[in-house]
């Protein structure tokens, strides 16, 4: 029996939506929106790991020994999508320094909309860790699915994805080819348009924080 659709979690903080708020002003510059991308970015992080399971350890403070919190099993595996997903790792790297980085080559080809790959490289156990898939938008989906499968046959099995803005169309076909992944966003937009944009959306991610068209 296939598993049950898994959750979408819109993250409603008021720093998160401003900032998003911010990044979909057409007049905002390549350097802007770069650093505003990255700030969310660390933002969202804290969100996407609050459940993070903790072990208690023995430490020493300058006073006394004492027993406390500290994350267990292994280090986080960060999984941008490039070439956008970019945008997120460095705020999230600054939040946890010592995650491991997946890189998923994948580019939408202009008239299938379908992904196609050109690079692949991840840690070789995924399986013991908990991966974040990175990406700013979950339009048609499509980067999204294929990013997963590659890193499901690398063996992971506890994914997220972390996006930006997501469609609905988007939502409805990630959780169909995966229904085990949650997924956590700023925003769930009306629909897609001809071209496979969301919309009002804030327009293509990475030709806007690298100033490509």
């Amino acid at each position: 029996m296939q598993a049950a659709a898994a959750t979408v979690r819109v993250v409603d903080h008021p720093l998160v939506q401003h900032k998003l708020t911010l990044l979909r002003q057409r007049e905002r510059s390549t350097k802007g929106f770069r650093q505003i991308l990255n700030e969310i970015g660390m933002l969202l992080a804290y969100e996407v790991t609050r459940d993070l399971p903790l072990e208690s350890v023995t430490i020493e403070t300058p006073i006394q020994s004492m027993e406390a919190p500290q994350i267990a099993g292994k280090k986080l595996v960060l999984a941008p999508i490039l070439r956008a997903g970019v945008g997120f790792l460095d705020g999230m790297l600054s939040l946890v320094p010592s995650a491991r980085v997946a890189h998923v080559g994948l580019y939408r080809d202009p008239e299938t909309l379908e992904a196609v790959e050109y690079y692949f490289k991840a840690p070789s156990d995924l399986v013991d860790r908990t991966v974040l898939v990175l990406d700013p938008m979950l339009a048609t989906a499509n980067s999204a699915v294929a990013a997963i499968n590659l890193l499901k046959q690398r063996g992971a099995q506890d994914l997220r994805f972390v996006c930006l803005l997501a469609a609905p169309e988007g939502i409805a076909r990630l959780q169909a080819a995966h229904p085990d992944v949650p997924v956590w966003t700023a925003a769930i937009d009306s629909h897609l348009n001809d071209h496979g944009y969301i919309v009002p959306g804030l327009g293509d991610a990475g030709d806007r924080m690298y100033g490509t068209r």
